[in-house]
């Protein structure tokens, strides 16, 4: 039988679990107006990021990206991420390991 949960009951903030194993880690990720992530990187890892709504501002190294509500972004965990949300935002990041040595 599958566990069926609302993405709003999962309260930890920013970042809540979406599984106790992490392998790959699901994450649900929300974010204030204004608030941000300071840089960072997932090695070893591809990250997909679903942005259920609002607006985030996603550095990757040094290129910027806009994400609108119900847009995907796909990138290899080896780049440095920084989101910043231009209005109250939640996403759901995945990321799953490449298989590949780090």
């Amino acid at each position: 039988m599958p566990e069926i949960t609302a993405i709003d009951d999962l309260t930890e903030a920013p970042h809540a679990e979406v599984f106790e194993q992490r392998d790959p880690r699901t994450v649900r990720l929300a974010l204030d107006a204004g608030e941000s992530v300071p840089a960072h990187t997932h090695p070893g890892t591809n990250v997909v990021l679903h942005l259920l709504d609002g607006r985030l501002e996603v550095s990757l190294d040094d290129e910027s990206y806009e994400l609108e509500s119900g847009e995907l972004a796909r990138f290899s965990g080896e780049r440095a991420i920084s989101p910043h949300a231009v209005e109250p935002s939640t996403a759901i990041v995945v990321l799953a390991p490449t298989g590949e040595e780090s």
